[in-house]
């Protein structure tokens, strides 16, 4: 098939926007802030059970994400944010892990591993997205 000649000068490339993603990232963690605030009992639950103040802990991870989804969306921040929510997302892993092997029962929430097996897979991808939200790291487009 035809394929256009490049030009023969040097091109500029033009960063993919991240504008999407960022916004998808701040409402989700904005959203799990405000439940983590306003309904902390089913995340208390799954608290590693060696950590103590299962309670204040979720008071500050629900604080946490809230304050990582404003600054995800500041120019100035963002790449601060990026690194703090990737890192966010790698210490509340093992509250995932709990959830799911200890067969912890939390109502409104599926118990079956066609839940729990894309949640803990996802889990990396979630900080990847969260580096790439904060200019960490670009895709580039012609």
């Amino acid at each position: 098939m035809f394929k256009p000649l490049d030009p023969p000068w040097p091109t500029r490339r033009r960063p993919a926007s991240d504008w999407p993603l960022r916004l998808a990232l701040a409402l989700f963690y904005g959203v799990a802030g405000i439940l983590h605030l306003v309904r902390p009992e089913p995340f208390i639950r799954i608290v590693p059970e060696m950590l103590p103040w299962p309670a204040a802990i979720v008071l500050v991870t629900g604080l946490v994400e809230i304050g990582g989804a404003a600054l995800l969306l500041g120019r100035r921040t963002r790449r601060f944010a990026g690194a703090a929510l990737a890192l966010y997302a790698l210490a509340v892993w093992p509250a995932n892990f709990r959830h799911a092997f200890a067969g912890i029962d939390i109502a409104g929430v599926p118990t079956g591993w066609w839940y729990h097996a894309p949640r803990l897979a996802l889990q990396p991808v979630l900080m990847l997205a969260a580096l790439r939200a904060g200019g960490w790291f670009s895709a580039t487009r012609p």
